[in-house]
């Protein structure tokens, strides 16, 4: 091994420790407060026992888990298809998708809540006062970042000779779609699903002002009477947003090893 080579990996090594102590020692830190004993002193499992045993803690954890759910199913059927067709029959149009999607970047949480308030109306008349219905606002809000991911995935295939090769087989639009065209974009459809999972479970602006009880509310909330209950949950929710890049890192990987494979 030359002196280059093994240079190369020792600094690799040092960055890589860097890097890491400077991402998990504040997890670490989160983890030593959440387990504290802040009365009798010692350590205690109290906080992380209170994710599921305090109701309003646990009410508000599957309320932000089925958002999710519900905000990045509704994205994907409204996205995926969209996309497609843009790019097979309006080329034209792929700028104003863009700009559409990209839009809500530019907007402020609390200027789209003052704008939906007319629409709201109609949808807590018909949908009911559930905090379920923050999936509409949802859906606008992870736009960007989901057409981004989408849109790099299918610039990286031949969506053309694709859809037609299906076609000319007698495969449906539908067929084409699903058996076709997401299992070339699975990397990409990963990537949105997983980013938009991670900016609903983090939103609080839009969720406070409306007035619903959503994880990041409680914890707010939890914060100020039971500070080691609220960087618990505040834990729980970085370590699952770790797991899904984690998950989405190693699915893209092994799609990739498989590619390499395969003539």
């Amino acid at each position: 091994m030359s002196r280059t080579t093994l240079g190369r990996k020792l600094i690799r090594a040092l960055l890589w420790l860097l890097f890491g102590t400077f991402f998990l020692f504040p997890l670490y830190a989160m983890a030593d407060f959440s387990t504290r004993d802040l009365v009798a002193g010692g350590r205690t499992l109290r906080a992380w026992a209170n994710l599921i045993t305090d109701d309003a803690l646990y009410s508000a954890i599957v309320i932000s888990l089925l958002l999710a759910v519900f905000t990045v199913t509704a994205m994907l059927v409204l996205l995926v298809p969209t996309m497609i067709w843009v790019r097979l029959r309006a080329p034209w149009a792929k700028g104003m998708v863009e700009f559409l999607c990209l839009l809500p970047l530019t907007i402020p949480a609390l200027v789209i809540v003052v704008g939906l308030r007319n629409v709201y109306l109609w949808v807590t008349y018909l949908l009911g006062e559930s905090a379920l219905t923050l999936t509409f606002v949802y859906v606008v809000l992870v736009l960007p970042f989901a057409y981004r991911a989408l849109d790099a995935a299918l610039s990286a295939i031949d969506l053309q000779t694709l859809t037609e090769a299906a076609r000319s087989l007698g495969a449906g639009w539908t067929a084409t779609i699903l058996r076709v065209v997401v299992p070339n974009i699975w990397s990409g459809i990963l990537s949105a699903a997983f980013i938009s999972i991670a900016v609903v479970l983090g939103e609080y602006t839009i969720a406070s002002l409306s007035g619903f009880e959503t994880l990041q509310v409680q914890i707010v909330a939890i914060g100020k009477n039971d500070g080691p209950t609220s960087v618990a949950a505040s834990l729980a929710v970085l370590l699952l947003g770790f797991v899904l890049l984690l998950a989405l890192s190693l699915l893209t990987r092994g799609r990739r090893r498989v590619e390499g494979v395969l003539p």
